[in-house]
């Protein structure tokens, strides 16, 4: 069994940051790309930032520029730096990696972690 755990949340004001970090955990797994998204009530979970085992990234537009996407293989950790927080940055934010086990390739989700910013 694997299992992906996020921290690093919590309540900001405007134009401060947090660091969002995602741990990747069990046995006998590889880990290919990982991302971050986020979700608000009542709307879809959207897609923040993803990268990919080689450390290529992608970014949503209206992150572009204040969020960095980073992992660490050796600790099979994903992070997401989010700098100049906005109060529309405000949502549950979740990690997902693909997995590699016994020959198949499966996403995981975590569990999210709340982001509010106040105004």
């Amino acid at each position: 069994q694997v299992q992906l755990v996020e921290s690093g949340g919590g309540l900001v004001q405007a134009e401060e940051s947090l660091r969002l970090s995602c741990a990747a955990s069990g046995s006998s797994f590889r880990l290919n790309g990982m991302g971050w998204y986020r979700q608000t009530p009542g709307k879809q979970r959207e897609p923040v930032a993803d990268i990919t085992k080689g450390e290529s990234t992608n970014y949503a537009d209206s992150v572009k520029g204040r969020f960095t996407i980073s992992r660490d293989n050796a600790k099979n950790t994903v992070y997401l730096q989010m700098n100049s927080l906005k109060p529309e940055d405000s949502a549950v934010y979740y990690c997902n990696a693909e997995f590699y086990i016994g020959g198949y390739y499966k996403v995981y989700w975590g569990q999210g972690t709340q982001v509010t910013v106040s105004s």
